[in-house]
């Protein structure tokens, strides 16, 4: 069985394909540079990058698989949740090779494509415990099977990347801040600032970014030369104490979680193995290794996918599709794409067609 995947749900243009013996055989992936003068990615910017690449990053995917449409078996795509723009050029162009190819479509949760991608990297086996973790979502979830989640914790206000990112902005560090946070933190004292860590004691699995965010930001007000952050002038060695004392503060409220997390996990699915982290924040070595920590502690296997499948990426929505199509699941094409698609969301299967029909 072989599937090409599409994704486009916000600024990386990618399609992949993978075969059911957990191989990649060709992927092409762009990334939007353009948004980095803004701070962040610009939805109709994203679209239209996505629109004018897309035919030549499937091509480009296919020759280097050395293979031909006709050995496809299914076209998938990300089909939410994301800018809806970038989601919709993807989905049309899944839809028009389905049904230029007479080809099954398969409509995947984007989500869905991070939670499941460490399945194509390791031997994972459900159930497992799961954090997603990245600039949109952060989420403590049971994996179950393909279409089958727990949820047990969210974040109540910002993503953990989306935290990063903004503390990045206000010490000047560029976009997109997390890969910056982490090199800056590598050379810091994560000791120096006591830094919150919201909900801490709120007896749930939920998260909070939003107040360790403003703790940081009343630091950095702290070096304004007239009280306008503006006016900040901090030196290298207290920037990278603040994003140390910041990362050591995010990783803590998130082991501290997870740890409740296994608990639950561990009584619902006493056979359960594995501790997975998936989404862009998972490619920070910091918090990962710390994850490890927590999993050995507490007699887990820990799994994560490779840091350049962590981001946004075909080969997560290839594996996700194929996964999918192997249960059954196919769609129809008029399925809409959907800017927002929660997870657990248990939605109705298409008549006949083992798929989700929105």
């Amino acid at each position: 069985m072989i599937v090409l995947g599409i994704e486009s749900s916000c600024d990386e243009t990618a399609a992949a394909i993978v075969n059911d013996k957990k191989e990649i055989l060709g992927q092409s992936l762009l990334s939007q540079e353009e948004h980095k003068i803004f701070g962040g990615v610009v939805p109709e910017i994203a679209a239209r990058s996505h629109l004018e690449h897309i035919d030549e990053i499937i091509e480009s995917c296919l020759k280097k698989s050395k293979l031909s449409f006709d050995d496809i078996d299914a076209i998938a795509a990300s089909a939410g949740p994301g800018l809806i723009g970038g989601v919709v050029v993807g989905v049309m162009a899944a839809k028009a090779l389905a049904l230029a190819l007479n080809k099954p479509f398969v409509a995947v949760n984007h989500l869905e494509g991070h939670a499941l991608c460490a399945r194509l990297t390791s031997n994972v086996e459900y159930p497992y415990l799961l954090l997603l973790v990245s600039g949109g979502h952060c989420q403590i979830l049971i994996v179950k099977d393909v279409d089958d989640f727990e949820r047990l914790g969210t974040t109540i206000d910002d993503a953990a990347g989306e935290a990063f990112d903004k503390v990045a902005k206000m010490l000047n560090l560029g976009y997109p801040g997390g890969p910056m946070i982490e090199k800056m933190a590598s050379v810091g004292n994560e000791n120096r600032f006591v830094l919150p860590r919201p909900l801490h004691n709120s007896g749930d699995c939920n998260l909070s970014f939003s107040g360790l965010k403003t703790a940081v930001r009343k630091i950095i007000e702290s070096y304004a030369r007239d009280g306008n952050i503006a006016h900040t002038i901090i030196n290298k060695q207290d920037t990278a104490d603040i994003c140390a004392s910041f990362q050591y503060a995010a990783t803590r409220s998130l082991c501290d979680k997870l740890e409740l997390a296994i608990n639950i996990f561990k009584q619902k699915y006493p056979n359960g193995k594995h501790l997975v982290v998936s989404g862009g924040v998972a490619a920070n070595t910091y918090l990962r290794a710390h994850l490890k920590d927590l999993a050995d502690k507490n007699d887990l296997i820990f799994a994560a996918p490779p840091i350049q499948y962590c981001t946004d990426n075909g080969v997560m929505i290839a594996w996700a599709g194929l996964e999918r199509f192997a249960k059954g699941y196919t769609n129809n094409l008029d399925f809409k794409p959907r800017p927002r698609w929660p997870l657990d969301e248990n939605a109705p299967k298409a008549a006949g067609a083992g798929g989700v029909k929105a």
